[in-house]
């Protein structure tokens, strides 16, 4: 285990894609999605046991779900939750924790990654993670995981990678954000695209050198502040800190400009879990493909995911290819095919209906 290794959990967004499952109140991150008694934050922290010690693991987090965090992972110290006061994507997220680590370690080696990631293959993730790792200490390069794509899906982003076979970290050559679906199938037919994961593994001083280069305005916000962090003072600074950041992700803002950026091809069953089908395509089916987690009762039902209740008898009949959905005070009935709805449901749900909904 490597005490220069840290890792970083981004565990502040709402996950809309996933309601009426995931709440403002009570994200998808916080859930036990899988039914396996863990919520996708307690796996995500788990996957890193082998990996780095539990001090050198940190969560930023919206300051409204500080106590899901504490209750969740009681194992982690106040310094190492960090408090977002607004939501400001990746980038803003990424600088806090780098800029706060590097005042306790300047060697520090980062492991950057979602909290409602899954990850089937944890000795394969572990190696890879470790082999990572090793290169971004020995190089000043930013890494990324790249999942070779089962399916031309377009919402994820592509990082098409130049093929050495003599290397296993690639250089990237292009990066393309949730392309059409024509573009996606281009993708895969050429064999050279892989899925960007979202878990990025670098020397805390390559990417602070990274956000002086491409995102001068937020690391001069940091750098002012910096006496700040890890003192009493901190919340105050980030308040001030995070008022001034633009709302900018750290694949647009820095991977997407930098010449130092490489992929590590990884085989570690991975899904990003962020739609009701990714949950549906993961999960085991019962003999007529049904994916269900529930009390319910089936009649000519084929092709659906259905996640309702333990205390509430739930019968389906006549449907195929459905999400029928229950959570506190929703119940969602939709295709599976019309997903890409979800979020448009939430924000009618809002206004048309009251905030208690979402």
């Amino acid at each position: 285990m490597d005490k220069n290794t840290y890792v970083v959990i981004m565990a502040g967004g709402i996950g809309s894609r996933f309601w009426p499952f995931s709440r403002t109140n009570y994200p998808k991150q916080f859930h036990d999605v899988l039914g396996i008694g863990e919520s996708m934050l307690q796996m995500t922290a788990k996957r890193f046991e082998n990996i780095c010690p539990p001090e050198n693991i940190y969560v930023v987090t919206n300051k409204d779900y500080e106590a899901l965090v504490k209750e969740q992972l009681p194992f982690l110290s106040d310094n190492q939750i960090l408090l977002e006061p607004i939501g400001r994507n990746t980038a803003p997220c990424i600088a806090y924790a780098s800029y706060k680590i590097a005042k306790i370690n300047p060697d520090a080696n980062l492991v950057v990654t979602p909290s409602d990631h899954v990850v089937l293959k944890q000795e394969v993730f572990t190696d890879v993670i470790k082999e990572a790792v090793a290169a971004a200490d020995k190089d000043e390069i930013l890494i990324t995981l790249g999942i070779t794509p089962s399916r031309p899906d377009t919402g994820y982003g592509y990082i098409q990678y130049l093929n050495d076979e003599s290397q296993a970290i690639k250089k990237v050559k292009t990066f393309t954000e949730k392309p059409n679906l024509e573009l996606a199938m281009m993708f895969l037919e050429s064999g050279d695209f892989v899925w960007n994961s979202g878990i990025f593994i670098w020397n805390v001083k390559s990417i602070l050198s990274a956000f002086r280069q491409q995102l001068p305005e937020i690391s001069e916000i940091f750098e002012e502040g910096a006496t700040a962090l890890n003192t009493d003072t901190e919340q105050n600074f980030i308040t001030r800190a995070y008022s001034q950041c633009r709302n900018v992700s750290i694949d647009y803002g820095i991977m997407e400009k930098v010449d130092n950026v490489f992929v590590l091809l990884a085989d570690i069953g991975w899904s990003d879990l962020g739609t009701w089908n990714s949950l549906y395509t993961i999960n085991e089916k019962d003999d007529n493909g049904n994916v269900v987690d529930g009390q319910v009762m089936l009649y000519d039902t084929k092709d659906c995911i259905i996640k309702t209740p333990k205390e509430r008898l739930v019968v389906v009949q006549g449907l195929e290819d459905y999400i029928i959905a229950e959570y506190n005070n929703v119940l969602m009935i939709c295709k599976k095919s019309e997903e890409q709805k979800v979020k448009e449901f939430m924000a009618d749900a809002k206004s048309k209906k009251g905030a208690e909904y979402i």
